[in-house]
């Protein structure tokens, strides 16, 4: 895997100047997160939305993923599997629906992008977090400016006009 570019974007607090380990301390959950990143794969593929998390045994990479969803029972409404109560029609929700992982934990998010095997994971954070104290070493400096992720904004296209 050619991996050729990384792209950090410090989260406030990390651009601040918080110690890495900040949510060791007993810090706001959103504080856990320090970064966001985007990676190129061989100029031709790009992976967004990694995130750069501390945690009680310091930083790791968290790869992209999406909010887990059931349907009501009652509407057949899509709701989140945390929800109480359904977005549509207001029902009562299982609070014990969501699948257990091998450690007995709620699944409440799935990957969208992640390495299959554990050389590629191993590289994949290592580039990652590299990148992570460079960038986090530049914010030091007088005159810091952050890194964009994309190249382009991340709206929708206009819509054509009909005929």
């Amino acid at each position: 895997m050619d991996i050729t570019e990384v792209r950090v974007r410090l989260t406030a607090e990390s651009a601040a100047g918080s110690p890495p380990d900040a949510a060791a301390s007993g810090k706001a959950k959103s504080e856990k997160l320090h970064a966001y990143v985007s990676i190129t794969i061989g100029r031709d593929f790009v992976v967004r939305d990694i995130k750069v998390i501390g945690a009680g045994q310091g930083i790791f990479v968290a790869m992209p993923s999406r909010k887990l969803s059931d349907r009501c029972s009652r509407c057949g409404g899509k709701n989140h599997l945390r929800a109480r109560f359904c977005n549509e029609c207001g029902a009562k929700l299982d609070p014990d629906r969501a699948g257990r992982d091998s450690r007995g934990r709620a699944r409440l998010h799935a990957d969208v992008a992640h390495p299959i095997n554990a050389p590629c994971r191993e590289k994949l954070q290592e580039m990652i977090l590299a990148a992570y104290e460079e960038e986090t070493r530049r914010s030091r400096l007088p005159g810091y400016v952050p890194q964009e992720l994309h190249d382009e904004p991340e709206t929708a296209p206009p819509a054509r006009a009909r005929r």
